[in-house]
């Protein structure tokens, strides 16, 4: 079993001993993205600017990786406040378009800088 790592200049670079993600065989395997701008570093104040900038930052390296939304098979929401789950919610629904993956989303007491949701996915070559 080959590890590859995916890395991306449109997507955040990792801010520790990380790797965006790292492709196995068939199985991608993305790390969680947070709301920084892979350019600015800047992160947007509302939850559905910073929901919108994870979704841009992982499907940055799913293009990377040559897949895209219809690969994704799992997914894990992290949130700060619970009750921004119908925003986070529909805003994540609105990136997919043929099925919804797996997922799970909880509540967590912080973030890396302070940002208010983290998203990491798992996506397959088979669709």
């Amino acid at each position: 079993m080959a590890k590859q790592i995916i890395n991306t200049e449109q997507a955040p670079k990792a801010i520790g001993p990380y790797s965006q993600a790292v492709k196995t065989d068939n199985l991608l395997f993305i790390s969680g993205q947070i709301p920084v701008h892979p350019i600015t570093n800047s992160i947007p104040t509302t939850i559905e600017e910073q929901t919108h900038q994870v979704m841009k930052n992982i499907e940055a390296i799913l293009l990377e990786a040559k897949l895209n939304w219809d690969n994704v098979i799992k997914s894990t929401i992290y949130l700060t406040d619970m009750n921004d789950f119908t925003k986070v919610n529909d805003i994540y629904a609105s990136y997919f378009s043929n099925f919804f993956p797996a997922r799970e989303c909880v509540q967590v007491v912080a973030l890396p800088k302070n940002v208010s949701v983290e998203i990491s996915v798992i996506a397959s070559e088979e669709k």
